[in-house]
C-alpha cells in the first residue's frame, strides 16, 4: 500500500515519532491512523521501558518565574547525555514540567514517594467521611480506593494531567519524551515557592 507524505506527516506531528517509524506504523496498519497511533504508543511504551533502568546523571536545572514573580519553581530533570540535555525537546519537556508545577502545585513526584504515613491519614480521612456520609461499610473500601486515587492525581506529579492537553498524564508526557529523544530521562526533584507562604 501507498503512504502519502502528508499522512507521515500528520501521524509524525500527532505522535512525535520519527519518519520512518510512522511510515512503518502505517504501513503495518493498512494506512489506519488510529491504528498506526496505538501501535506507535506499544511501540514507544516498550521502548520507554527498556530505557527506565539506564542511568541519568546529565541533565539540567529549569527555572520558571509566574504571575509577575509570585510563583517560583525550580525542577531538576535528568538525561543520559549532555548532548541530549541541550537540546530544545528536552529543553521544551524541562519547561513544561516547572509549568506544570507552578499551575498544578504538585507535592511529590509519584506515588512511591509520599510518605505512608501520609497515606495512612489520607485512607482514614476518606473512610470517616464515606462513614458520616451513610455509605454502606461493604462499599466503603472501594470509596477510600477511589479517593485514595484522587489524591494521587492532585498530589503527584507524574499522576496529574498535563495543563496543556489534560487528556496527557505527566507520566504519558514522560513516556513520550524518552521514546522520541532515545534515551532515559528521570524527573528527579522540584521545589514550588509562592510569595508570602508560611516555609
Amino acid at each position: 500500500m501507498e503512504i502519502s507524505a502528508t499522512l507521515v506527516k500528520e501521524l509524525r506531528q500527532a505522535t512525535g515519532a520519527g519518519v520512518l517509524d510512522c511510515r512503518k506504523a502505517l504501513q503495518e496498519t493498512n494506512g489506519d491512523f488510529d491504528k498506526a497511533v496505538a501501535y506507535l504508543r506499544e511501540k514507544g511504551l516498550a521502548a520507554a521501558a527498556k530505557k527506565a533502568g539506564r542511568e541519568a546523571k546529565e541533565g539540567l536545572i529549569e527555572l520558571y518565574g509566574h504571575g509577575g514573580g509570585r510563583v517560583g519553581v525550580m525542577v531538576e530533570v535528568n538525561c543520559e547525555t549532555d548532548f541530549v540535555a541541550r537540546t530544545e525537546q528536552f529543553r521544551t519537556f524541562a519547561h513544561d514540567l516547572a509549568l506544570q508545577v507552578a499551575a498544578a502545585h504538585p507535592r511529590y513526584v509519584d506515588i512511591a514517594d509520599v510518605p505512608p504515613d501520609v497515606i495512612e491519614s489520607e485512607k482514614t480521612i476518606a473512610r470517616n467521611r464515606a462513614l458520616q456520609e451513610g455509605k454502606p461499610e461493604k462499599v466503603v473500601d472501594k470509596i477510600v480506593e477511589g479517593r485514595l486515587e484522587k489524591f494521587y492525581q492532585e498530589t503527584c506529579l507524574l499522576q496529574q494531567p498535563f495543563v496543556k492537553d489534560e487528556s496527557v498524564k505527566i507520566a504519558d508526557l514522560l513516556k513520550q519524551t524518552i521514546t522520541a529523544i532515545g534515551e532515559n530521562v528521570i524527573i528527579r526533584r522540584f521545589a514550588r515557592w509562592e510569595l508570602g507562604e508560611a516555609a
